[in-house]
């Protein structure tokens, strides 16, 4: 696992089960790709949520062309795709860019 930016982790197929899986808190999983240019848009967003809901929310990315498995285990099919997971389980998904404030309200009751 690498962090970068605002404390956004990534994570690979190999770490996803500890890092995401096993997570005390709820965990947005943004699937992304070097490519996408809306998964570049969404860095600051999902940066700075990160930091301002770090006690409530983990937020990681995952690279699909790196780490295809997880990508096909959880039907992802474009990028950017947003996952939440709490206690190991897939609780929410959503696809393409969105503006801070939709996401979130997207999220606004996995945060509660």
């Amino acid at each position: 696992m690498t962090t970068y930016g605002e404390a956004v982790a990534e994570v690979t197929d190999a770490d996803f089960g500890t890092e995401v899986l096993a997570a005390g808190l709820p965990v947005l999983v943004n699937f992304t790709a070097r490519w996408c240019g809306p998964c570049r848009q969404m860095k600051p967003v999902l940066g700075a949520i990160a930091a301002e809901e770090a006690a409530r929310l983990r937020i990681v990315e995952i690279d699909v062309d790196r780490n295809p498995g997880t990508a096909l285990t959880y039907g992802v099919l474009g990028t950017p795709t947003f996952m939440v997971f709490r206690a190991g389980e897939p609780v929410r998904s959503f696809v393409g860019a969105r503006p801070k404030r939709r996401l979130l309200a997207e999220l606004e009751d996995v945060l509660d």
